[in-house]
């Protein structure tokens, strides 16, 4: 009976562990496959988790609202009011009555006793504070201030355009860095199959010439010089796999993932234009650039800035109308106020002197506007100069990248010819060696030519205005 029992508490766990493992297999068949990341993923990841893209975008905000609350300036201001107080004051006057003489006119006009007399009963007030309260509904309408308010408002729109500059400067800088990282990451995966493609072809080598050193064709000494180029391999081959990971880290702080992730990417850069789809972008071009909109737009606040000045020189003229309800001061037990009134009001404001107060800030604000433009000017060669150069450099990252690719047939022709030639005896093997090691540097310079041009591409689209997501 034990046994029974015992036999069929071991299948339920049986069949229950095989349950758990297959609900186990069903979940991790339903989780998505890990996709290597494209260049276009780890922009958006980079433009997503970027705080100073973050923090452009909510200024950009800032100065649409703030553009808006000004806009609001043109139209009326509607206001509820109201006021309550209590006052524990009362008090009394009067006059006593009598009998009052009387006066009639003379010829001349003038009032001239007519010895009658008329009664004058007497008045006694009470008056009593107490409860006063007030309320009512205002509107203010500004007719003319001066330009002050439209001057504001178009500062307030030059600001909004400029935090949109800025958003897609910082849009800019944030695709170059995270491109940079996308590159490095290639270039040092490509750098470690070169280290390892290298290792392998000493490995043949070796043990070639360990055959040969075993049947007596070749001296023990050529099995020595190839061991230390062998050392050298894989010592080339740790730095390589030191110089991917950082790159994965550095790509991964870019993209807003742990500095730990195991990241995979396709490895592939984007297609280059040749020289003659891009001989059609002037190099002189700059008003494309996020930062030439955001001088331009520096300038004409400037420019708004004298106007606003020049408002305080200025009359203004302003309208207030107001219905309000009063309510309080009791005489001899009646309530004086119990009704509301319409009040309407027209103020003027006219400077006259102010010691040259205002004059001077006017002064003040056209010798900013003219710094300004000069500012303007200057920067605007600079990013002139900056295109230019990073056009150049282009055009020389494009012929290095064509020569380095001659450079490394070249470099694999001769590494062939060499080991033909060593392995018939005609050569010796520090050449073969040389030629090998050529090869490898050839190698190398042709990655890092690769990855310099899609960067140098890279860096004249942002100089150029045209680095888009």
């Amino acid at each position: 009976m034990n046994n029974k029992l015992h036999n069929s508490a071991g299948l339920k766990q049986f069949w229950l562990c095989i349950g758990l493992v297959a609900s186990l297999q069903v979940f991790a068949d339903n989780q998505p496959q890990h996709q290597p990341l494209t260049l276009q993923q780890c922009r958006a990841m980079a433009l997503k988790q970027n705080k100073s893209m973050e923090a452009a975008t909510h200024q950009e905000k800032y100065a649409h609202h703030t553009a808006l609350s000004f806009r609001a300036n043109f139209l009326p201001n509607f206001e509820l009011n109201g006021m309550g107080a209590y006052s524990n004051i009362d008090g009394s006057f009067g006059m006593a009555g009598g009998n009052l003489p009387t006066f009639l006119p003379d010829a001349a006009g003038q009032p001239i006793p007519n010895g009658g007399f008329a009664y004058f009963p007497g008045m006694n007030l009470n008056y009593k504070l107490g409860w006063m309260y007030t309320g009512g509904i205002s509107v203010e309408q500004p007719i003319y201030m001066g330009g002050k308010i439209r001057t504001a408002y178009r500062i307030a729109r030059l600001g909004r355009q400029m935090a949109s500059a800025n958003r897609k400067l910082t849009e800019a800088e944030v695709l170059l860095e995270s491109d940079q990282a996308y590159t490095l990451v290639v270039k040092a995966q490509e750098m470690l199959e070169v280290a390892r493609s290298y290792n392998l072809l000493l490995e043949e080598l070796k043990k070639n010439v360990e055959s040969a050193v075993r049947h007596g064709l070749k001296p023990k000494n050529d099995l020595l010089k190839v061991q230390v180029k062998l050392n050298e391999s894989e010592l080339n081959i740790r730095r390589a796999e030191n110089g991917l990971r950082l790159a994965k880290m550095n790509l991964c702080h870019c993209i807003g993932l742990p500095l730990i992730s195991e990241v995979e990417i396709d490895s592939r850069l984007p297609e280059v234009p040749d020289g003659s789809q891009l001989a059609t972008s002037p190099t002189s071009d700059i008003t494309q650039r996020p930062e030439y909109a955001l001088l331009q737009h520096q300038e004409e606040i400037a420019r708004q800035q004298v106007k606003l000045q020049q408002s305080e020189i200025l009359p203004q003229v302003g309208v207030r109308g107001s219905y309000d309800y009063l309510h309080g001061v009791e005489v001899n037990d009646r309530t004086l106020f119990d009704k509301g009134a319409f009040t309407a009001l027209l103020n003027v404001k006219v400077p006259l002197f102010h010691f040259g107060e205002r004059y001077h800030k006017v002064r003040a604000a056209k010798a900013k506007w003219q710094q300004t433009q000069a500012e303007r000017e200057n920067l605007n060669e600079q990013m002139t100069l900056e295109l230019t150069q990073a056009a150049n450099n282009l055009d020389e990252a494009r012929l290095e990248l064509a020569i380095s690719e001659r450079s490394l047939l070249q470099a694999d022709e001769n590494r062939r010819v060499s080991r033909s030639q060593y392995d018939a005896g005609t050569e010796p093997l520090s050449d073969l060696l040389e030629a090998q090691l050529m090869w490898q540097q050839a190698w190398q310079t042709h990655v890092e030519s690769r990855s310099q041009m899609y960067l140098k591409y890279v860096e004249y689209l942002k100089a150029a205005g045209r680095l888009q997501p």
